[in-house]
């Protein structure tokens, strides 16, 4: 991955992020936190 590659995915994130915030009203950061909690579970469950 090249640095021009990684700064674009990061923006393209953060606009997803404000959108969000501003226009969507998805509430994706807790979304996406509670998905991650429940895989960190299923990983220990199969540790």
């Amino acid at each position: 991955m090249t640095n021009r590659i990684a700064l674009l995915l990061l923006f393209a994130l953060a606009a997803l992020f404000v959108a969000d915030r501003f226009w969507l009203g998805l509430d994706l950061p807790r979304f996406l936190g509670r998905k991650l909690l429940d895989l960190i579970e299923y990983i220990a469950f199969w540790r």
